[in-house]
């Protein structure tokens, strides 16, 4: 294992979070004591490959991209902290961290010039992660797309529900990209599950994550939902993924993603998430 440069964000003995700084991948979220998000046990800490759980930062690309890594190069480069864990005024824990373009990046996309912030704040009863871009060309826009790929843990997929997506248009990466409508509210997960929910502004409620807890995911520019899960085929085809792990995850991903965001030159955007426990 390559050495790891990570940032704890502790509110206290109970609640904390721990960002890897390749990738800003948040790979820890503590809750109360319990563990809230997943991490493969065969996770690759190497500094290149993107790490397997906890909340990837997609950008600029979702998906398959032709001009680099599939999901962008943000959840594999090297960030650097922004500002300093501290305290907020309500005894919250935060964190910034930063991307900014270099050769690497701007070879790979079209020589833009950026600046790329994500918060990450630890509250008694949740987790806050937000990005926000700045374009710092001289004249020229440019458009992208982003997400968080939160990884949640689960004691059994079975088991849990995720509601706020009934009647729903939704692409089905599993079959041909079809556009198909959620016809259940709250849906389960019974198979190979990988979905891009249009319109998707409600809020999401995930019943039976780690712990038993039930959570509520509020968004905020942020208007597609992912939610996938590669289920016992394509888990065993999953190099970084244990065969039998699919049971104990799931991703429910806050995202930009079906129409790329055009960002003028001097402009800023900013989409967060809030994961709130319910109960």
């Amino acid at each position: 294992m390559a050495e790891q440069k990570l940032v704890e964000i502790r509110r206290d003995d109970k609640n904390c979070a721990v960002v890897n700084l390749h990738g800003a991948t948040l790979q820890s979220w503590i809750n109360d004591g319990t563990e809230m998000v997943f991490v493969s046990k065969q996770a690759v800490f190497d500094n290149k490959k993107p790490i397997r759980g906890g909340i990837p930062v997609v950008f600029p690309c979702f998906g398959a991209w032709d001009r680099g890594p599939q999901h962008g190069f943000a959840r594999n480069s090297p960030w650097s902290v922004a500002q300093e864990p501290s305290k907020d005024s309500d005894g919250n824990a935060v964190a910034v961290f930063q991307l900014v373009d270099n050769e690497y990046t701007r070879g790979l996309w079209d020589n833009n010039k950026f600046k790329l912030l994500y918060t990450v704040k630890v509250s008694g009863d949740g987790l806050t992660t937000a990005l926000s871009v700045t374009n710092l060309n001289d004249k020229e826009a440019f458009s992208f797309t982003w997400l968080l790929h939160t990884y949640f843990r689960l004691p059994d997929i079975s088991k849990t529900t995720i509601s706020g997506l009934g009647g729903l248009t939704y692409v089905d990466k599993v079959d041909g990209f079809k556009e198909k409508q959620e016809a259940n509210d709250p849906m389960t997960i019974t198979g190979f599950t990988d979905r891009v929910y249009k319109g998707a502004s409600h809020d999401h409620v995930i019943t039976n994550v780690a712990g038993g807890k039930t959570l509520c995911v509020q968004k905020s520019e942020f208007p597609e939902t992912v939610v996938w899960n590669p289920w016992i085929e394509k888990a065993k085809s999953i190099g970084d993924l244990g065969d039998d792990e699919y049971h104990f995850l799931v991703c429910v991903e806050a995202g930009y993603v079906v129409e790329p965001y055009k960002l003028p030159a001097g402009q800023s955007f900013t989409s967060s998430q809030n994961i709130k426990i319910v109960s």
